[in-house]
C-alpha cells in the first residue's frame, strides 16, 4: 500500500498544521511515480478541502508513517 501524507495548514492560522493521511492506494489510483511528481490525487483532495493549505507531503509504503486517518 502506498499513502500520500500530507502537511496541512489552516489558512485561517497558518502555523496550525498536522500531519494527515490524505489517500491511500486502497481507494485511488497512487503509485510511487505518480506520488513523487505530484500526487494529483492529493490536488483532488484539495480541492474537497479548501480551508487547508498544503506545506508539504510524503509517500509511505506500507504500514509505515502517523498521522492522522482520512
Amino acid at each position: 500500500m502506498i499513502r500520500i501524507i500530507a502537511v496541512l495548514c489552516r489558512l485561517s492560522s497558518p502555523t496550525d498544521c498536522h500531519e494527515q493521511i490524505v489517500t491511500t492506494s486502497d481507494f485511488a489510483d497512487v503509485t510511487m511515480q505518480s506520488c513523487l511528481m505530484g500526487a494529483p490525487q492529493l490536488a483532488e483532495w484539495m480541492t474537497q478541502h479548501p480551508a487547508e493549505r498544503v506545506a508539504a507531503w510524503r509517500c509511505t509504503i506500507g504500514n509505515q508513517g502517523g498521522g492522522r486517518g482520512a
